[in-house]
């Protein structure tokens, strides 16, 4: 099954749809061992996965965002963690493509590596002291220029894929500068080591490990990108709620069946006849078709958009992932409604919907910061 050469959105998404089965029979042990999938990874390389999102000109597919979500979605449906930590790359590897932000000989290495080889990317950001690299917060992790390069030093937090991870683009703060960057890391050279610490509630098996890097020798052409205060609309970062999506999808299906088939002595037929499951699953399912219809009428919008339309569209991204992660944590708290009692037992997937849904309320951008913008633009239109 090789995705590289479908010439359809729907011939990609079929195959895909015939990998990903396994992915949700892995899913429950995964999470109670709160060990790495390496088999969905696995899989997902030999399908040519990785290099979908990689510019035709460097060898990929090209795909649009909104197709990636598609994709994202499909494989969240079947284990949210995959999704996930590939979304990470998948996104990276399609905005560094189309933004040139990188040397186009370092981008043209990589993107090769990524379709040739199914090599992985994502980026190490997250420290202990700063908290969300969206906050702002200067990195500890250190780069100090060389005569050959540089030396950088560090330990990298939440490096989420860190077991499986090619490449790792490295936020560092430059010695003796207030300038701060991004640094190009090939997991081979010496230095650099995973530090297996992830043990979280939710979101278990993504391999969210700390990246340790110590005394590490790059070259120059490893700084790919001088980072600057003015953030960049990420139309990329949908994968996120895309994800989320998914697992309250794959929550409301689970729950939609479970009423179909329940029949308690106490009634006649099932419990979908009942007025009060009928009203659950139907908000339930009110808030899924909401969410999806806000999420890829944005994604649409960014595909269409020249780069200035983009820019101006950081809000509705932000907004996007806001109202479809809280609708994805609500149509999952309703479906654990419907199987009451049942949703915590070990035997159901609910349990692990629930633990990893509320992840999405930690990732960028958080939801205090996309409320103050909107709030922005609202008073910003009535000056």
């Amino acid at each position: 099954m090789n995705l590289a050469t479908c010439q359809t959105q729907q011939e990609r998404l079929e195959i895909l749809e015939k990998i990903t089965p396994a992915f949700k029979e892995r899913a429950a042990e995964h999470d109670r061992a709160g060990t790495f999938p390496h088999e969905n990874f696995k899989a997902l390389r030999e399908a040519n996965y990785p290099g979908l999102t990689v510019p035709k000109k460097y060898g990929g597919q090209g795909i649009s965002l909104s197709e990636m979500l598609e994709l994202q979605e499909t494989i969240a449906k079947a284990d949210g963690s995959t999704a996930l930590s590939i979304g990470w790359h998948m996104g990276l590897a399609m905005q560094i493509g189309e933004n040139e932000t990188w040397d186009e000989k370092t981008y043209a290495a990589v993107a090769r590596d990524i379709v040739e080889n199914g090599a992985l990317l994502n980026g190490a950001a997250s420290e202990p002291a700063t908290g969300s690299p969206t906050r702002g917060g200067r990195p500890e992790t250190t780069a100090t220029k060389t005569k050959n390069g540089w030396i950088i030093s560090g330990r990298k937090t939440f490096t989420t894929l860190a077991p499986t991870l090619d490449y790792f683009i490295v936020s560092a703060g430059i010695e003796g500068r207030d300038e701060v960057g991004n640094f190009l890391v090939h997991r081979s050279l010496p230095g650099v080591s995973i530090d297996h610490t992830w043990d979280a509630l939710g979101m278990r098996a993504s391999g969210s490990d700390d990246l340790v890097l110590e005394n590490v020798e790059l070259k120059d052409a490893d700084y790919v990108q001088a980072l600057t205060p003015q953030k960049e609309a990420a139309g990329w970062l949908l994968h996120i709620p895309a994800c989320y999506l998914g697992i309250a999808e794959a929550a409301l299906d689970y729950s939609a069946n479970y009423a179909n088939h329940y029949s308690p002595n106490s009634i006649e037929g099932t419990i979908a006849d009942l007025p009060n499951i009928k009203q659950k699953i139907g908000e339930a399912e009110l808030m899924r078709q909401r969410s999806r219809h806000f999420l890829y009428s944005v994604a649409g919008k960014w595909d269409r958009g020249d780069q200035e339309t983009r820019q101006q569209m950081k809000t509705e991204l932000g907004a996007a992932k806001h109202v479809v992660v809280n609708d994805a944590v609500d149509i999952v708290d309703l479906a654990m409604r419907v199987a009451g009692a049942k949703s915590l037992q070990p035997d159901t997937p609910l349990g692990r919907y629930y633990r990893d849904v509320r992840a999405g309320l930690h990732n960028p951008p958080m939801d205090d910061m996309t409320i103050m913008q909107l709030a922005g633009d609202a008073f910003g239109r009535n000056e």
